[in-house]
């Protein structure tokens, strides 16, 4: 194991901006087309949102979340507060709509090869607002990352971006789901990590090859992020910054469930960085983190603590590094 993989005595505290939502999950044998219905073999409902996700992979994964969310006053809350009690994080900044209710997902599993089809409602998410943000100034003052996403109120992401930069701190933003922005929001960033689709909205370059991701990630770069990181699935994930066009694999584990493979990764992504490794280093945990998340039903309960992710780190980039 690399020095640098180890787990800092003290955690890396981590502010999150962005959205819980309830996943309701479905696993067929195969999506139905249109019109058609299908017999699943399971029902699976549970916590889930990008930014909850990435929180959950954040804590298991050696860091300290502090999440910033809004849900409804509905019964799909309480799936929320439970599963922050249970993981033990911080449920401070869980505020509550009194007018829209907790967003929720309908997620389609392909049992057989772990894809997966989502349909998401934001709900009460896209009443987060800029002032509730600006109400946890002091968390970003003394965290050392924060980790966005376009899962919520837009306004709400541009001002966590706007006190992590006036007090100096890292910014990883995953641009998911892709969406129609302000200009200049992005402007910034630290680490862009969109995957291929995403990178093909905000780049208009269709992600087909390494080759399209290199030019894709050049494209970004002039959204004024400093470094993007395109996740490529089973290919890994391409790194493109002023020095850098390279390709990071990620590990041979086969996938049973994909949903909330980017939300692992970004978690995993932004506890590394936090605590000091390498670009290239902290993009293989990641990998690992994401790799391991793939292999379990579920998403936030999906996610591997940092034994298990450093296990992996060792035995795979250990042998092919």
């Amino acid at each position: 194991m690399p020095e640098s993989t180890k787990v800092n005595e003290n955690k890396a505290k981590i502010v999150v901006v962005g959205s819980f939502i309830a996943d309701i999950t479905s696993f067929v044998p195969r999506f139905p087309r249109e019109g058609e219905t299908v017999i699943g073999s399971m029902l699976k409902t549970g916590p889930g949102g990008k930014g909850s996700n990435s929180a959950t992979a954040i804590n298991r994964a050696g860091g300290s979340a502090v999440m910033i969310t809004k849900t409804g006053r509905d019964t799909l809350s309480e799936i929320c507060l439970n599963h922050y009690k249970e993981e033990g994080m911080d449920s401070r900044y869980v505020y509550t709509s009194d007018t829209v209710a907790t967003g929720a997902a309908i997620i389609e599993v392909n049992e057989n090869t772990g894809e997966n089809r989502i349909i998401v409602m934001m709900g009460a998410n896209l009443d987060l607002l800029p002032e509730e943000v600006r109400a946890a100034e002091s968390e970003f003052e003394s965290c050392r990352a924060v980790l966005v996403q376009m899962e919520t109120n837009l306004d709400a992401v541009k001002e966590a971006i706007t006190l992590a930069k006036k007090h100096n701190k890292l910014v990883v933003c995953n641009p998911a789901p892709a969406r129609q922005v302000p200009d200049g929001l992005f402007r910034g960033v630290d680490y862009f990590t969109p995957n291929e689709t995403e990178a093909e909205y905000f780049s208009g370059i269709p992600v087909k090859t390494t080759e399209d991701a290199f030019t894709a990630g050049r494209e970004l770069l002039k959204l004024g992020v400093k470094n993007v990181i395109i996740t490529l699935g089973k290919d890994g994930a391409a790194l493109v910054n002023s020095k850098n066009e390279i390709i990071i694999p990620t590990t041979d584990l086969l996938p049973v469930d994909t949903t909330g493979a980017g939300d692992a990764f970004n978690g995993g992504l932004t506890v590394a960085l936090s605590e000091g490794m390498d670009i290239i280093t902290a993009i293989r945990f990641a990998n690992c983190v994401a790799s391991i998340s793939v292999t379990r039903k579920g998403v936030s309960p999906s996610m591997p603590t940092r034994r298990e992710a450093d296990t992996l780190f060792d035995e795979y980039y250990g042998k092919n590094s």
